[in-house]
């Protein structure tokens, strides 16, 4: 079980602050914000280059530390400054033609469909859109009948920006891979709050970002690379990182992930990332999954009682988004006012999943997302102050 005390003295702006905001970005610990101020102060010591020098091992053992949270080897990670950059880096590196098939759900987060649709029309490919079950989550059923050997990326959002539901990624990926597709997993709303690992899922790209659940700094994201898919894929930026230069008109890849690495990034903010990674490990995620799956159940409930509150949230498999709105309010004002009580959320409009959003007749959702750093009495106090803008 987590030690909720040691974890709120861990983090000083939970104190007064109910924050429900981690779906969005979270608050870092100690030990993370530690590492990038320290590093920083470091830089302005003696240079960045010199700084860099001094944390050589530690950015080196960053990887293992990666490799042992994501079930894949050292090899397999590559560190980038966003899960933007994560998805983009490794849906480019799918080779696609005239002809080809895209595969998406919807569900889709509105960055990555703009990305696939301009991808498509650049190459003559074209995206179409896998049907959600009952329930909301990505329909199996339906995906199988649209899989063929011209599938050749299926892209699948975990958890979606607009609400808690999870898609059963693995039946997905085992799916697209009976037709030699390769799959994206975006896991931007589930690594850091429940288990993502390449050895479980067997995905052959998974975008990850450091800001929300995993608690790390804004700026950092990795993208995990699955060996068995590696030697399909062609790294759309390349420098003297990713490449060794032979000679005029000569040069060669590496070998792993960190093909897809640039030379240059924010040193302090890596170092906080990996130390973020630790304080999640440290922690454990299925400790980590519980708490934060058993105070989003619970909001889920204290809200749906609450008179004009509805409850958006999809899914029979949920986690720690929670999605609700106020008959007659619009989202911003509420926000505000939870605001004006010290209390962090958010609020989601159509574009971030314009084609579930459209389907389902929302133009927005209220966004509450409680880390296990949330005390029970601040979820009351949370539900309290909903109660009070209804009556």
């Amino acid at each position: 079980m987590i030690d909720l005390d040691r974890v709120r003295a861990d983090t000083p702006g939970c104190q007064e602050q109910v924050f429900l905001d981690s779906a969005g970005s979270s608050l870092p610990p100690e030990p993370v914000l530690a590492e990038v101020v320290g590093h920083l102060k470091r830089e302005a010591e003696v240079g960045g280059y010199r700084a860099a020098a001094e944390r050589g091992a530690d950015l080196d053992a960053g990887y293992q530390v990666a490799a042992d949270f994501f079930g894949c080897a050292p090899t397999d990670i590559a560190f980038t400054d966003s899960a933007t950059r994560s998805w983009l880096l490794g849906m480019s590196a799918v080779p696609l033609a005239a002809g080809d098939r895209i595969l998406l759900s919807q569900v889709e987060y509105g960055s990555n469909a703009i990305g696939l649709m301009q991808r498509a029309e650049e190459v003559g490919a074209t995206v179409e859109l896998v049907p959600s079950a009952a329930d909301g989550a990505i329909c199996v059923r339906a995906l199988k009948e649209l899989l063929d050997e011209r599938v050749k990326l299926v892209s699948v959002v975990h958890m979606p920006t607009n609400g808690g539901l999870v898609n059963p990624a693995k039946e997905i990926i085992d799916a697209a891979h009976e037709v030699g597709a390769l799959t994206l997993l975006d896991a931007c709303q589930t690594a850091g709050q429940r288990r993502v690992r390449l050895d479980e899922l067997g995905a052959d790209l998974i975008s990850v970002t450091g800001r929300k659940w995993l608690r790390g700094p804004r700026g950092t994201g990795v993208l995990i690379v699955n060996p068995v898919a590696a030697h399909r894929l062609r790294p759309p930026l390349i420098d003297q990182h990713s490449a060794d230069w032979i000679g005029l008109g000569q040069w060669t890849l590496r070998p792993d992930a960190r093909v897809h690495e640039l030379w240059e990034y924010s040193v302090a903010d890596r170092l906080g990332l990996i130390a973020a990674l630790r304080y999640a490990d440290e922690l454990g995620i299925d400790d980590i999954q519980a708490a934060v799956v058993e105070r989003a159940e619970l909001l889920r409930a204290e809200l749906s009682a609450l008179p004009g509150v509805t409850v958006h949230d999809l899914g029979t498999e949920r986690g720690g988004i929670v999605s609700f709105s106020l008959a007659g309010m619009d989202g911003m004002d509420v926000k505000k006012a939870l605001l004006a009580k010290n209390i962090t959320l958010s609020v989601g409009g159509p574009t971030g999943a314009l084609l579930d959003m459209t389907a389902r007749g929302l133009s927005q959702v209220i966004r509450a997302s409680p880390h296990y750093f949330v005390s029970h009495a601040q979820l009351t106090r949370f539900v309290a102050a909903v109660a009070a803008l209804t009556g």
